[in-house]
């Protein structure tokens, strides 16, 4: 496969994923409005922050199609809550696209006749 030209694409990129609980009795250590980021490929954690790893387990697939374009009447595009997998815990993530973010092929590709500068050195 060859690409050819400068091929650009916009991309949600940045997600922000927050802890509420609605008036819900957690079960697992959630706190209400605790977030964590996610920029390109990195969750970015605040200092002291706790997440439950099954919670996480739970939110970490959807992660990368909520950074994609998605129909507007694609669940991808309306859902934003994901439930925490323990089923007598009220704990939801809420994902939120916050930012775009430009990028060439060439910065994201694997190819090796394609490749430029990744994006992350270039931050």
């Amino acid at each position: 496969y060859k690409v050819t030209g400068v091929q650009t694409c916009a991309l949600p990129i940045y997600l922000k994923v927050e802890v509420v609980l609605d008036g819900r009795v957690p079960v697992c250590r959630h706190i209400e409005g605790e977030t964590f980021l996610v920029e390109g490929e990195n969750l970015v954690f605040h200092e002291g922050q706790k997440v439950s790893m099954y919670a996480l387990a739970a939110v970490l697939p959807l992660l990368p199609a909520k950074q994609r374009e998605t129909a507007q009447s694609d669940w991808m595009s309306t859902d934003a809550e994901v439930a925490c997998p323990d089923p007598h815990c009220g704990g939801r993530f809420r994902i939120t696209r916050t930012q775009k973010r430009r990028f060439t092929h060439a910065e994201t590709t694997g190819l090796p006749d394609a490749r430029e500068t990744p994006y992350w050195k270039k931050d």
